[in-house]
């Protein structure tokens, strides 16, 4: 991160500057007329350089640069140590960023979409085999707004590099995103995260309510970027060169050049052999960019936009036949298989099969009219409902019936297995397997063991602490009673005037107790054990409604607001946790949360329960023996 001065620090704001309180007084620092004297500017290294898994440190204190990387993402990244370090267990800000596993963070934080998405930081491995395997299943189509992203047509006028883009409205792509919403092109994908880091942000900031939201998102656009940004022109200029340096630099790191490494590998012929064989019938129709040719009527340009689920569909009903496992066992044993495999199909899989965490496949930032709208292809918009998905209540366990949207949302983009033993945590969030603080080759396999086996004995997994088998897995939790605590300045518009909305709304009742403090809004004591995203997932302003519906919606918020702050009100000071979340239940404070909330899926570490008998609807497919299983452990040290 580094800092530019702040055109915006005139003479006025110099006379008020004082860097001693900046440090000590809330009351100056927090201010939103406060006037820094400098900007900070985010690289693409602070999320996604990390230590080199086959040249590790001796000391991680002080690495040399050879010791460091700069596609494996940030693995050792702690957001909570960085956004919140006075490490204020009472602040309910540091509970959220505390459910940020180290090496995850959630990138729709400031253009809020108003779900607590932690997300692992992306290693980018293999960009030309990804590439190509971008030929055989991501094609998309493009229009209005997202077909002003350049493609590297634009620079490039011979060559493969070429054949991804076919005027006018044609594109094949790679997706990055875990949502696979990065639907445009590898170059238009690669210039939104410049955005997203503060790039143009004089125009960005203007089309949402930075953290808080309470405002209509609407699109940042591309050709407003071109025409008064010197800085977009810049950047865009120079992304080809990014990706050329990507298709030099983003070769495996195998576990057989680490130090120490071959240790890990089987000696035992028939062993690898047996678990290639497993990881072809079970593994590569997702984690393989070598792939048999699909059986006829499967056409790869069908799955995509409105199509996409039904050819989905045929594909995976294919990959359970005899033909596709007697093809595919002949490509995973062929002794070049893992050369130039990107290890994923980078498909986009439907949350109703995978049934892992709902949240991450449904963030909004992409849809139709929201942030990124001149990202995402209109196939990708056009993506269907997956259907319906099991949630459970985060206090009874009680598992309940969510329908996923339409519009794009539902999916989560495959993601590869290369230098998987160097990659553990697994899921999306990291929340499978424990994390080790050590970048050495010892404590990377430890954590690669542990997560493994998780992910294939799902009975090894972290259980709730309170809800214990009535959820399949653990919830987030607050670690200690805390409040939310937000200044009065960054609240949303319309609950600024909540004492106006209070009387308007509620006429009959009489000397309701504010949600402001002097300061702005406190709401708490808030229990320890509560889960986290119950007060996160809040839907404050939502997505394509109309002028009515937003007002209802306000109308429902406020009246929730009021009885949560009433509730909150009730408890005793001197009240211990198990009786303060006894007033909250007899209030019926989480059914107003849960009928407001965005993401009322609870359970971080649940799903992908391929190769176990906890697969559903699965029924020609048991699960793994405990065998079978080492035997594919055994291969997956080789990637």
């Amino acid at each position: 991160m580094r800092l530019f001065p702040n055109p915006d620090f005139d003479e006025e704001a110099a006379k008020k500057w004082d860097s001693t309180r900046y440090y000590n007084d809330p009351s100056y620092y927090l201010s939103k007329d406060l006037v820094k004297p400098y900007r900070v500017g985010m690289s693409c290294g602070f999320c996604h350089v990390g230590p080199n898994p086959v040249k590790p440190p001796q000391d991680p204190e002080h690495p040399e640069w050879k010791n460091l990387s700069s596609n494996v993402g940030a693995q050792y990244f702690w957001l909570d140590r960085i956004f919140a370090w006075e490490a204020d267990e009472s602040s309910f800000p540091y509970q959220i960023f505390h459910t940020s596993r180290p090496g995850a963070l959630d990138t729709s934080l400031i253009s809020s979409d108003y779900i607590n998405n932690p997300r692992t930081m992306n290693a980018i491995y293999q960009l030309g085999p990804r590439l190509k395997m971008a030929k055989r299943w991501g094609h998309e189509t493009l229009s209005d707004g997202n077909l002003n992203n350049r493609q590297f047509n634009d620079y490039i006028k011979n060559g493969p590099l070429t054949t991804f883009f076919e005027p006018p409205n044609t594109v094949w792509t790679p997706h990055v995103l875990k949502d696979g919403a990065d639907s445009v092109g590898a170059i238009g994908a690669l210039n939104r995260v410049f955005l997203n880091i503060g790039l143009f942000s004089e125009e960005w900031l203007l089309h949402f309510k930075p953290l808080t939201g309470g405002k209509a998102i609407t699109p940042i656009q591309i050709a407003a970027a071109r025409h008064n940004s010197a800085y977009w022109e810049a950047t865009e200029a120079q992304t080809p060169n990014m990706a050329l340096f990507f298709l030099k630099t983003t070769a495996p790191h195998k576990l057989k050049d680490a130090p120490g490494g071959e240790a890990y590998l089987t000696e035992d012929a028939a062993q690898l052999t047996r678990g290639k064989i497993v990881f072809a019938e079970r593994c590569a129709r997702c984690h393989s960019s070598k792939l048999p040719t699909p059986a006829v009527g499967l056409d790869p340009r069908g799955c995509t936009g409105s199509g996409y689920l039904a050819c989905w569909n045929k594909y995976w009903q294919w990959t359970k036949t005899d033909e596709f496992k007697r093809e595919m066992k002949k490509i995973v044993l062929a002794d070049d298989f893992i050369e130039n495999n990107f290890l994923s199909t980078d498909m986009r899989i439907p949350v109703t099969l995978l049934e892992t965490n709902a949240c991450s496949p449904l963030a909004t930032n992409a849809i139709a009219g929201n942030i990124w709208d001149d990202f995402s292809s209109q196939s990708y918009k056009d993506l269907p409902s997956v259907g319906s998905i099991s949630v459970h209540h985060p206090i009874t366990g009680e598992p309940r019936t969510y329908t996923m949207p339409a519009g794009g949302v539902g999916y989560t983009r495959v993601p590869s297995l290369v230098s998987l033993w160097s990659t553990a945590p697994f899921f999306v969030n990291n929340s499978l397997g424990r994390f080790d603080p050590s970048p050495s080759v010892e404590a990377r396999m430890q954590s690669f063991q542990q997560s493994i086996e998780q992910l294939l004995w799902p009975e090894k997994r972290e259980r709730d602490p309170i809800l214990g088998d009535k959820v399949p897995g653990v919830i987030d939790r607050t670690t200690a009673r805390s409040y939310l605590r937000i200044p009065k300045g960054y609240l949303p518009d319309f609950l600024q005037g909540i004492l106006e909305l209070e009387e308007k709304i509620l006429p009959d009742v009489q000397l309701l107790p504010s949600l402001f403090t002097e300061n702005g809004i406190e709401i708490g004591p808030i229990p320890k054990g509560t889960p986290v995203n119950l007060l996160t997932n809040l839907n404050v302003y939502p997505d394509e409604a109309g002028v009515i519906d937003r007002f209802l919606h306000k109308k429902k918020l406020v009246r929730s607001l009021i009885k949560i702050k009433r509730a909150f009100k009730a408890i005793p000071r001197d009240a211990t946790d198990e009786e303060a979340r006894k007033v909250l239940r007899e209030r019926d404070v989480v059914e107003s949360l849960l009928e407001l909330s965005k993401c009322p899926d609870f359970v971080v570490n649940r799903g992908h329960y391929f190769g176990t008998d906890r697969l559903q609807n699965e029924e020609n497919e048991p699960g793994l023996s405990d065998e079978d299983k080492r035997a594919l452990i055994t291969f997956l040290h080789t990637f």
